[in-house]
Parts: C-alpha cells; structure tokens; sequence
C-alpha cells in the first residue's frame, strides 16, 4: 500500500485567532521534484450539456464557475489548495486507512478541491458539492506523476469559510463530516473523526496553543516548523508549495490569501493576492503547457516526464541552491527574502485595519508584481 505524503492543513477561529479573523494554512508534502503552479481561473458562464475534463474523466459542467485561484502540482488540473472569490479555502490531504483506495482512475481528491471552489459559495455548499460528485463519480487514479507504480489514496479535506469549517474524511464513496467553528484544528495524513487517532504532528497542538493568538505570521511560522515535521523534507517527500488565507469575519473586509509557488516554506516568500473583478494574470508563476502531447493525458500515462519548471520556480532554485551551499551568502539571502515578505505582511496589515473601502485598481496586479519583483530580486 502506498504511503501517504505527510502534509497538513490547519485553521484557526477567534479567539483562537486575532483581530476576528480566520487564518487557514497548508503544506503540500509531495514527490520533491514535482513542480507546483500557482493559476487563477476568472468566473464563467458554461454552455448547457456541456463538460468538464478533469485529471483523468470528463463530468457535466455547471452553467457557471466561480473565480478560483490554485496552488497544484502542474500536470493535473484539480488542485492541492485554494480559493475562491465567495472567501471558501479547500486543501486536500491523501491518507492512509485500512481500506486500499481504487487504482481505477475516476476523479482524485485534487480534482474534487477545485470542483469545491468553482461550484460553491460557502464552506456547507463545497461540503455537498464534493460528497455527491464523489458518491456520483467515486474517486481513484494515481496521485503521482509516476508510470512504474499506481499510488493511490483516500482523501480528506478541509473546507473553511468566514464562519465555519468543515472536516470531511472519505473511505471510497463512504464519508464523515465535523464542523467546527471556533478554536483550532487540523488534519494530517490519518483520519481523525475518532477518539482514538490523533493525526496532527506530535508538537502541532502544543506549538499553535503557545502562541498568544493565531495571526498570519504565527500561521507561517507553523508551517515553516522543520523539528515538528510540519515543513517536509525528506528522502522522499518535500513540501513542494504552501498557502496561507486570511478570512475576515467581517465581510466589509477583503479576504487575502498568500502562495509561495515554491518548495520549502521555510525558503520561500509567502505573496499575497485579492480577488477583484479583473486579476492579472500571472504567467510566470505557470508551469508550460503541453496541451493533447502532455504524457500525464496519454495513455498509457506517464511515459515521459517533461520539464514543468514555470519561471518563479526557476529562479528559486538559485536561492535554494545559495542557502544550501553557502553559509555567509545563504543567511544574507535569507534575511533579504523574509524582508521582501515583511513588506507584503504589513502591506496587507494595513488594508486590513483601512476604513476606506478597497480600491480594485490597486490590487488586482498584486500577485503579479510580487511574483515579478521575487524573480528580478533572485536575478
């Protein structure tokens, strides 16, 4: 049976939380070279009979889909974590149970994420969205971009809106549904509605109820936590991207979520972005496309493996490579980069705590000019 890679994903509600916000976060522990891109998709109006072609099976498409913005590894089309204009986040988490999960391919767990995001307009929507898409469809097919073994899983999921979250855990088409809606919680490669699992990392808990309260930077802080196993870095698995969302309670208030479209959270910058009617669109954050040629759509699948290295992902590799292997110029580039990252916190900070109502035209290229100033900064 396949090995479920260790990621995390958490949320925090006031009090928990600071200032009435909720702060939503997850690690993508995956194989460490798989590339992940960061995609905005606007909202669309769909034709009637009309389909949708997900990573391995084409579904009914609805008559519409809301704006999303994805972190996924480049070579499916669902999505790892995300969200969407309507304020609801959704990560995904493969685990392990008892029950194999089915090599047939029907829709992944990542598939479901976007699907969540697209249809629903709350975190209860996407709840039901994804269990009658699973009920109708069933889930299995390989996780992995990987031609010599089938590695697949169960799924669980963490959907989170500005009131609530939802904890839903799936066994093939069965599935188990908690709501929360205050304090902390997490969930981790096991399934944990039970008394008798705790699948959170051993020092998780104990870390996030240290803190004085949960704010964006307590939240990143988590996920960049190495000793805990939150931040993956193993033989065989990384953290190949990771997000943070920040959800006001008060809806007069923006919600803003932070991507990093790079490995290692703890080497990376955390770059905001805003839903506004008209969001620049970020090429450089996006891995090519190959279109009908792409291995991953081919069957047999994946007899090729081809270089899905978007630009930002590119440029990164220098800054991982400098920190790896120069002590005095790695910690100079490091302190760099956590200042460039300050600079977008306190940012968002202040749009936060504003009175005056937000202005579209000044943050609808707010991730682009991030992700263009960390590339002309590596450079």
């Amino acid at each position: 049976m396949a090995v479920a890679p260790p990621s995390c994903c958490l949320v925090a509600f006031p009090p928990r939380a600071k200032d009435g916000l909720v702060v939503f976060g997850k690690n993508s522990a995956r194989p460490r070279d798989e590339v992940q891109e960061v995609v905005y998709f606007s909202a669309a109006d769909h034709e009637p009979g009309s389909t949708v072609e997900c990573t391995y099976i084409s579904i009914d498409q609805v008559p519409r889909t809301h704006a999303i913005v994805i972190s996924r590894p480049a070579w499916l089309w669902g999505a790892e974590m995300g969200a969407n204009e309507h304020g609801v986040c959704i990560a995904n988490e493969a685990v392990s149970t008892r029950e194999p999960a089915a090599e047939t391919e029907a829709l992944l767990g990542m598939d479901l994420v976007r699907l969540g995001l697209e249809r629903a307009s709350t975190a209860k929507e996407a709840l039901d969205v994804i269990v009658a898409l699973l009920e109708e469809h069933g889930q299995g097919g390989n996780y992995y971009e990987d031609a010599g073994s089938c590695h697949s899983f169960q799924s669980a999921y963490l959907i989170v809106d500005r009131q609530e979250a939802w904890v839903l855990e799936t066994v093939g088409k069965y599935w188990a549904a908690e709501r929360t809606t205050e304090g902390f919680r997490c969930i981790c490669n096991q399934l944990s509605l039970t008394t008798k699992i705790d699948a959170e990392h051993p020092e998780l808990r104990s870390y996030a109820q240290s803190q004085d309260s949960i704010t964006v930077q307590t939240m990143i802080d988590i996920l960049r936590d190495k000793a805990s196993g939150v931040c993956v870095d193993s033989e065989s698995f990384l953290t190949t991207a990771s997000a943070v969302s920040v959800l006001p309670q008060n809806r007069s208030s923006p919600c803003i979520h932070y991507f990093t479209g790079t490995p290692d959270p703890s080497r990376s910058i955390f770059k905001p972005f805003i839903f506004v009617s008209d969001v620049k669109l970020v090429p450089k954050a996006q891995s090519p496309c190959f279109g009908d040629d792409d291995p991953a759509k081919k069957e047999p699948r994946f007899q090729e493996k081809p270089d899905r290295r978007h630009e930002l992902y590119k440029a990164h590799e220098w800054a991982r490579a400098v920190i790896a292997s120069d002590q005095e110029q790695g910690r100079k580039l490091s302190k760099t980069m956590l200042e460039l990252e300050k600079q977008g916190l306190e940012a968002m900070e202040e749009l936060l705590s504003s009175s005056e109502p937000l202005d579209p035209a000044e943050v609808g290229d707010l991730f682009y000019d991030c992700v263009d100033t960390e590339i002309k900064f590596f450079k």
